[in-house]
């Protein structure tokens, strides 16, 4: 596997490549302001797992409305997560581009405002948070962040401010024990603040726990209230709920949705077990009693093989974790999906879905699933005349299955971590720091995006593929296939490129003509279909692309 720094250096090398490899004025020259951006939608550099979004007021700008994602930070490297938290946000009017916003919780410091640890450790490792808004009396908004502290005895940690992109203050030390927080929330904590100002807690890690809380606090218990286990069933219970973690609610009309991470069970879908889903659960109240609606997002990315079975053209398995969100009028699931052979550097993505809602007691809730694509928010398709990173593909495989395991074993295409420049935010949609290389591209292997708006190709001449890519020393082809990867799925070939074995292994841009794509209107997926005599061994390295042409 590369590292940090190898990853650095093939993002530098990249920059002189792209600067003097675009052969057309067609193609979009502002490479830090792309028009679409794509999936993941935020910088590839940052790693936002389990992110919650909500839409908050700008405190900058009263009146104008943001988009916050409030997520872990995998910026540990070689475990889950990291000791800070940090937010980006975007306007509801440009979902393309997000700004950081800055770290909004460090717990490094106990109640007397003590060291919890020596200097070289930054605080507590902090999971996937949740967030909630109160209205005071006073009309003022006060902020309260759930970050799943992992520090002993700070599991419930609860921290608040005034602000949604904080910084944030712990607000419920116990007053026994100044290292320890007091309440009965738990792993994956989600808190949800009704319309009547109720307050209610969920959390658990293999089974569901849900409870009301105090207002005051909005950390213990409410009075006289208890906490209910079960209402969603466990992964290992009877039943169809197999909850997992990742608790999340919202409050959709007059229903209750339980958002959460789902145990697939052996089978279903005909594929194997995994908890990489989001599924949901509906009620007219909030504790419950709760019925199942379905999966929401499989970050797998169920697909139909060349034999019509299914299979992940994903990543195979792994965990997510995210919610969903209505942003004027549309209605988005976010999650995230993992990259290179662990689950150290998730990257958050969104796919847009519908929600229906049947108003009165027993109503249905009804949410679509969503589709993993290589869009985001781009939802009329990828501008093919703007240059992308390869690592926005929502299609990586190989020829055979990937070995799911503490290191991933693949056998073909897969996206390796990737962690910018020193640049990063000073530019940080620049296609210089968004390179996570597609790596281990052997023969057999497929790498596909879904989808590119082709009506921007439409009447154009001399279409041509521009792939910035390093070979690997392996003879072989990378056929260019339109909407399917076979042929006998009506897939069509567009055009190739040849690799030879004695080509420099340097960031070179290659060039194909595929004239076949300006007879096409409207989304089309695109994919890279790997051949060569030589086995299990890579034909190249995958850093970006993007198409030319004339009027």
């Amino acid at each position: 596997m590369k590292t940090i720094n190898s990853i650095k250096l093939a993002a530098l090398a990249l920059l002189a490549v792209v600067t003097t490899g675009c052969k057309s004025d067609q193609m979009a020259q502002n490479q830090d302001v792309p028009t679409t951006v794509g999936n993941p939608y935020l910088p590839l550099w940052e790693h936002i797992p389990d992110g919650e979004p909500y839409i908050f007021e700008d405190p900058d700008n009263p009146g104008k409305m943001r988009v916050y994602i409030y997520g872990s930070h995998d910026s540990a490297l070689t475990m889950y997560c990291g000791r800070e938290q940090v937010v980006w946000s975007a306007s509801v009017d440009d979902l393309i581009h997000w700004r950081y916003d800055g770290e909004i919780l460090v717990v490094d410091k106990n109640a007397k405002g003590e060291r919890l640890y020596p200097d070289s450790i930054k605080g507590d490792i902090l999971y996937a948070p949740d967030i909630t808004m109160k209205v005071e009396a006073d009309g003022t908004k006060t902020y309260y962040l759930y970050p799943n502290d992992m520090g002993s005895g700070r599991n419930n940690l609860v921290a608040k401010s005034k602000s949604p992109k904080g910084p944030f203050e712990v607000c419920n030390w116990s007053e026994e024990d100044p290292n320890s927080t007091v309440g009965p929330l738990g792993f994956d904590p989600a808190v949800f603040v009704d319309d009547d100002g109720r307050v209610y807690g969920y959390w658990g890690f293999g089974q569901s726990y849900m409870a009301e809380l105090d207002p005051e606090t909005m950390a213990t218990l409410k009075p006289g209230a208890e906490v209910l286990a079960d209402m969603v069933t466990g992964v290992d219970d009877e039943g169809i709920f197999h909850f997992y973690e990742a608790s999340s609610m919202r409050k959709i009309k007059d229903k209750y949705v339980f958002i959460y991470s789902r145990f697939k069970p052996e089978g279903e879908d005909g594929m194997a077990r995994t908890n990489y889903t989001l599924a949901y659960a509906y009620s007219d109240k909030p504790l419950g009693p709760w019925t199942y609606g379905g999966t929401i997002i499989d970050g797998r990315a169920r697909e139909k093989d060349e034999q019509g079975k299914p299979f992940a053209s994903g990543t195979i398995t792994g965990n997510t974790h995210g919610s969903i969100c209505e942003i004027n009028g549309q209605w988005y699931v976010f999650y995230h999906r993992q990259t290179g052979y662990d689950e150290f550097a998730r990257q958050a993505m969104v796919a847009p879905i519908t929600v229906e809602v049947e108003e009165g007691e027993g109503g249905k809730v009804s949410i679509s699933e969503g589709e993993v694509t290589s869009e985001g928010f781009s939802l009329n398709g990828l501008n093919p005349l703007e240059r992308h990173p390869a690592a926005i593909c929502c299609w990586h495989t190989g020829p055979k299955p990937t070995i799911h395991a503490d290191k991933k074993i693949y056998f073909g295409s897969f996206v390796d971590r990737g962690y910018g420049t020193d640049d990063n935010f000073n530019h940080p949609y620049a296609l210089q720091n968004n390179i996570n290389p597609v790596v281990n591209n052997t023969d057999g292997s497929i790498v596909g995006y879904k989808y590119f708006n082709l009506s921007e190709l439409k009447e154009k001449n001399d279409v041509e593929l521009s792939l910035n890519l390093i070979p690997e020393g392996v003879d072989g082809t990378i056929h260019i296939m339109v909407d399917r990867p076979w042929v006998s799925q009506n897939g069509k070939e567009v055009g190739s490129i040849a690799l030879k074995a004695d080509m420099p292994k340097e960031a070179t841009v290659m060039t194909a003509p595929v004239s076949a794509l300006s007879e096409l209107d409207g989304k089309h997926a695109i994919f890279f279909v790997f051949e060569s005599a030589t086995k299990e061994k890579s034909l190249c390295t995958l850093l970006d692309f993007g198409f030319t042409a004339k009027k």
